[in-house]
């Protein structure tokens, strides 16, 4: 099955410093992805660099099997992307109606399956804030106008980065119910948290980054069951 996206021997980095050096990286149809490891290995990099964010200093990035290093960043998402991003980026004087419609959109299939009606379905607590601006949420709620933005645009592919820093547990709890029952509708994902234990009951797969390298790349029982790898790149 070929990968909605790949990266192959991707290097990038800022400045004259470099960050990814040679990383392999592939999420296929449907398929669920944890990007895992401590501050500062590269994760965000490497999801910068794939959507075109970042230079890419080296290596390739497919979309669909089809080159796509030199192409734009909003070309890229237009082939099925939506990025909840770290920080959440909502619009902070539109109200939770105003920043959902913005970004609603048919899939590349010209399927509308996420409508504003759904979202408010799945996030109720949104449904009760419908007259409240972006500012006026709480950090949760913004984190499920977040999700439920990204998924205004039918993507085929959604990437999480951070999904719940910052949160109360009660709504982290929320989000990963949502971020699972998301997944069964056939979305692929790709999940960037630090919440290890929540991650690997989630994904099909998990690949750990260190140092801008990838060291696990396998099936998430495999990786809990190497504690060594686990305490030394996770800290778990």
């Amino acid at each position: 099955m070929t990968p909605i996206i790949e990266a192959k021997g991707v290097q990038a980095g800022y400045g004259t410093g470099m960050v990814l050096h040679g990383v392999d990286f592939a999420v296929a149809p449907g398929q669920a992805v944890g990007l895992m490891g401590r501050n500062g290995m590269g994760k965000t990099t490497m999801l910068r660099t794939i959507l075109g964010l970042v230079p890419l200093r080296g290596g390739q990035v497919l979309m669909d099997g089809e080159d796509v290093s030199r192409e734009a960043p909003f070309r890229r998402v237009r082939r099925g992307i939506a990025v909840v991003p770290e920080g959440r980026g909502i619009f902070a004087s539109l109200t939770v109606p105003e920043n959902l419609r913005l970004a609603a959109r048919p899939g590349v299939d010209g399927q509308r399956l996420w409508t504003e009606e759904r979202v408010l379905d799945t996030f109720p607590r949104l449904k009760e804030r419908l007259g409240n601006r972006g500012d006026q949420l709480s950090g949760g709620e913004q984190q499920m106008l977040s999700i439920g933005r990204a998924l205004m645009t039918n993507p085929r592919l959604l990437i999480l980065d951070e999904a719940t820093e910052g949160l109360a547990p009660l709504i982290r709890d929320d989000i990963w119910r949502v971020i699972a029952a998301i997944r069964e509708t056939g979305i692929a994902t790709v999940v960037v948290d630090k919440t290890v234990a929540a991650i690997l009951s989630l994904v099909d797969r998990s690949i750990v980054l260190v140092k801008g390298g990838v060291v696990f790349d396998g099936a998430p029982a495999a990786l809990r069951a190497d504690e060594e790898l686990m305490h030394r790149c996770l800290g778990v």
